[in-house]
């Protein structure tokens, strides 16, 4: 599917750690090629031409994300580096003003490190109290255990729209509903979620939501956060410098910037800012319910494929979205890793920044198979046919 706009996948390679980073379409490589070819200037700084450039098309694309989420207001769109950087501003500049010692945040023990370690920094620096929610036979968030996990406690619910290696699908709507009913702030993880489903924030009504551009196909080093413009609003500024303030006079005459721009200090990924507007493009023309279908049907043929083999775990069985996560009995992870690459397929193998899932899976480490629209039924074939030799793999780990 739409394989020849990927440079990429011109090598003789098999790529399959999707979840980790996407590659790139050619309009997207090109866009960043024209920022610095033809008018590579800063934004919201010059007063010629192609500066003016920039501006309009760095703000086209806050246009372009505010569209793509739906958000309601541009100035909710807060470009960043990423996912993580995202998650540690929620954190560090509402959060830790927000909460008092004793409050309870909720998370899952599946969520990534973005996830967790901003929320254990405030546990250590402010006393909050961490608490996770149980998780069912399949290892997925539930409603009724986020429910009986609330106590009048409890000010804030942070997880994943989609886990990175269980895959499950979180019901974020109805968490959200659950969680505003009781005074509790939601923030989603989305970076697993935003190139494979569609996220609509006003329909979700989450607070605060972060994603990562390279995960959808767009440039490294940039992302977004999105937060409700009355949240934001009440948030101090995650950095200080040029470009998010109005003036300063002294100490103690600091005025800063209106939103967005209070969040977004020096020089920002203009390039990377330029990719992610054009992997917007991208994925609009192909179309998120199209990507959507594919790579169920995908995962579907790859479950059924590796079921077969009795010596493969196949740990997130039950998962709906574009991630399987496996082990080979008695052979470790990153040996699968490592044979699979011997014949150009690449898979990601360890605990994918997910540490804490060894302690609900009783599995410290996995394989990942994390699939995209691009890839095909015949690269999965030629995967299943390279594990489903266990002498060989035992005989190439020697």
């Amino acid at each position: 599917m739409n394989r020849n706009d990927f440079p990429m996948l011109n090598q003789d390679i098999i790529y399959f750690d999707n979840g980790a980073t996407t590659f790139k379409p050619q309009n997207v490589i090109n866009s960043v090629i024209d920022y610095y070819e033809n008018y590579s200037a800063n934004a919201h700084r010059g007063d010629y031409d192609i500066s003016y450039k920039v501006d309009l098309k760095y703000e086209d694309v806050r246009e372009k994300v505010r569209n793509f989420i739906n958000a309601k207001e541009k100035e909710e769109i807060i470009f960043t580096s990423g996912t993580t950087m995202s998650l540690n501003l929620v954190a560090t500049s509402f959060f830790a003003k927000y909460l008092e010692p004793g409050d309870e945040i909720l998370i899952a023990k599946t969520e990534h490190a973005s996830n967790v370690l901003p929320w254990f920094d405030l546990a250590n620096k402010i006393g909050v109290i961490i608490k996770y929610i149980d998780l069912d036979k399949d290892y997925h968030v539930t409603i009724d255990n986020v429910l009986n996990a609330i106590t009048p406690k409890t000010k804030l619910i942070s997880l994943a729209y989609i886990t990175n290696v269980i895959g499950d699908i979180r019901p974020i709507k109805e968490i959200t509903k659950l969680a505003h009913e009781r005074n509790v702030f939601v923030c989603v993880d989305a970076a697993q979620a935003v190139a494979h489903t569609k996220i609509d924030v006003q329909d979700l009504d989450v607070d605060f939501l972060g994603f990562s551009a390279h995960k959808m196909y767009g440039p490294t080093g940039v992302g977004v956060l999105y937060g409700k413009k009355e949240l934001l609003d009440q948030a101090d500024a995650y950095m200080l410098g040029g470009g998010m303030n109005e003036s300063f006079d002294s100490e103690k005459e600091i005025l800063l910037k209106s939103l967005p721009y209070k969040f977004e200090a020096g020089t920002q990924n203009i390039a990377g800012v330029i990719g992610l507007g054009a992997a917007i493009d991208y994925i609009n023309k192909i179309g998120i319910d199209n990507i959507n279908s594919y790579e169920n049907n995908l995962r579907k043929y790859l479950i059924e494929k590796l079921e077969k083999i009795n010596y493969i775990d196949i740990i997130n069985y039950e998962a709906d979205s574009a991630i399987v996560s496996f082990n080979v009995v008695d052979i470790f992870s990153q040996d699968i890793a490592y044979y699979l690459n011997k014949y150009n397929v690449c898979v990601r193998a360890g605990n994918h920044c997910a540490k804490l899932v060894k302690n609900v899976t009783g599995v410290t480490n996995s394989v990942r198979i994390s699939l995209a629209f691009y890839n095909t039924e015949e690269e999965i074939d030629e995967v299943v046919d390279l594990l489903s030799d266990y002498e060989k793999i035992r005989n190439e780990m020697i």
